[in-house]
């Protein structure tokens, strides 16, 4: 199997619909929320946890099984621990809705999969196996998740507020991609893993200011 890797953007307020109230689902759930989705949960039980955001209102719940008609107007549908029959008739719905539809651990019921997710700040990785190892892709997330530090998502906020700035001082793009480049390869990211923050940002404007030498 072949897939295009991709990530969405501008999930705010689009109707995501989640059959099933479990563990699995409340994983789907929690980065739905993140990015501020509309869900609604179909499932006859929840965890106590999607009890709690059903309460805020952070969620929708509908307290019975999947019936047709539900997937009216979704834009994205995760099924989760569904029998076969009901996936298909899920499956075929989504599709004729025209919906993104992910029915976990069925790829011939999915024209999406989710990666496993490593996060820091803005940072997001996303790992595939092409439904080869679904567990690699945990492991491989894990091990990212040990090694990339809370340092990378500092560095990301700092460099999101040189974008404009850096446009405007260098609207040459090669010369602004050198800047950018410099800025990376330099010592600021291993400035903040020592905690550091004072003298990362010194650097950062020695770089934006003076630029490297090209030996660096």
């Amino acid at each position: 199997m072949k897939v295009y890797p991709v990530f969405l953007i501008g999930l705010a307020d689009r109707r995501c619909v989640v059959i099933g109230g479990g563990h699995e689902a409340q994983r789907k759930i929690e980065g739905l929320l993140e990015c501020e989705a509309a869900v609604m949960v179909i499932s006859a039980a929840i965890t106590p946890q999607l009890s709690a955001w059903n309460a805020q209102g952070r969620i929708k719940w509908i307290k019975r099984d999947y019936r047709p008609g539900d997937l009216q107007g979704a834009f994205m549908v995760i099924a989760t621990g569904t029998e076969p029959n009901m996936s298909e008739r899920i499956w075929q719905e989504a599709e004729a809705e025209g919906a993104l539809i992910n029915v976990v651990d069925d790829v011939p019921h999915c024209n999406f999969i989710a990666g496993a997710v490593a996060r820091q700040g803005p940072l997001t990785i996303a790992i595939s196996t092409s439904g080869c190892a679904p567990a690699l892709a945990v492991r491989l997330r894990e091990r990212l998740e040990r090694e990339l530090g809370p340092e990378y998502a500092v560095l990301l906020e700092l460099l999101a507020r040189l974008r404009e700035p850096l446009a405007e001082r260098y609207p040459d793009f090669e010369e602004r991609r050198e800047r950018w480049y410099a800025l990376i390869d330099s010592d600021v990211l291993s400035l903040l893993r020592q905690n550091r923050p004072d003298l990362a940002r010194q650097r950062i404007a020695q770089i934006v200011e003076e630029g490297v030498p090209h030996s660096m």
